[in-house]
């Protein structure tokens, strides 16, 4: 029998089947918390630090105190994936308000929960980054950044999830969501950028969008290979007439899309770019220098 999962919380391993959280946790009852999703690869994780700082960012932002530093932080989901006996996983760092009572107010919660889960992730089927993937605009739109801007990593996904559903019910793959002024902002979990005569664009992030640690790796690799690339807002009709379109995220990667809203991007293939992008992150995710060793 194959041997479960451990799963870290507060200072104490489960196993999957026994890792659970209080009822009355703020992150279940109001989705009061932060998290980030990481990636390991082939024994290094890749961009721990970034991704730990940006959890502390998103949750300084919400005033969620983490009671533990970040190198402490670090060694819990460097400790955890040794446990796990895992080179190569999909991890989810979890930080709630704690445990509190029916009522809203972050005052009753005395403890941050503390959880970290190392396993495996599938967004899309495996062809996904030979042919690309289909999407569509939704009607749901990004929370602005003076509202529960989606800059903060946090629990409450609602407004992505809506948008899945949306795609869902259209027999479409991905859902693309835009600001209120009607500018592209980002998939429901991924960064989006598109090529227009060899340079590359994407959406600033003072539309709401994540600043992603994927986004922010493939726009390093990018200009390493000579490419421009730029923020700036970006119309549904500069995204249906782009010569090529991609998503980024840690558990996407890089994924192209081939069709939006029934407009064919690039005929239909992934384009000479995105693929040489996803060639160059293939080759910078197994680069010990580009994270932590677990060992």
């Amino acid at each position: 029998m194959e041997k479960e999962l451990l799963v870290y919380i507060d200072g104490k391993y489960y196993p999957k089947s026994q890792a659970k959280v209080s009822v009355y946790d703020h992150g279940l009852l109001y989705g009061d918390g932060v998290f980030e999703g990481i990636r390991a690869y082939n024994g290094v994780v890749f961009r721990l630090k970034e991704h730990i700082d940006r959890l502390y960012r998103s949750a300084h932002t919400i005033m969620l105190q983490i009671p533990v530093p970040k190198e402490e932080m670090i060694k819990i989901v460097l400790e955890t994936l040794r446990k796990n006996n895992l080179k190569d996983s999909y991890i989810r760092l979890v930080v709630t308000r704690g445990v509190g009572d029916l009522g809203l107010n972050p005052k009753k919660c005395p403890k941050p929960t503390i959880i970290v889960i190392t396993d495996t992730i599938a967004l899309h089927k495996s062809e996904a980054k030979e042919k690309g993937v289909t999407a569509m605009l939704s009607w749901v739109k990004r929370d602005p950044v003076d509202a529960t801007t989606h800059e903060i990593k946090s629990l409450n996904y609602l407004n992505s999830i809506l948008a899945k559903i949306e795609a869902n019910i259209s027999g479409v793959d991905e859902a693309i969501c835009l600001d209120k002024n009607g500018f592209i902002c980002e998939g429901v979990a991924e960064n989006i950028f598109i090529v227009k005569k060899g340079k590359i664009f994407t959406p600033p992030s003072y539309t709401g969008a994540l600043p992603g640690i994927t986004a922010e790796a493939v726009m390093q690799l990018a200009r390493k290979l000579g490419y421009e690339v730029i923020e700036k807002n970006i119309t549904p009709y500069e995204l249906f007439n782009a010569e090529e379109v991609f998503f980024t995220g840690t558990a996407a990667e890089i994924v192209p899309v081939r069709e939006i809203n029934k407009r064919t991007i690039n005929n239909g293939v992934p384009g000479l770019i995105t693929k040489k992008l996803m060639d160059a992150f293939a080759k910078m995710v197994q680069d010990p220098k580009e994270g932590i060793p677990i060992y």
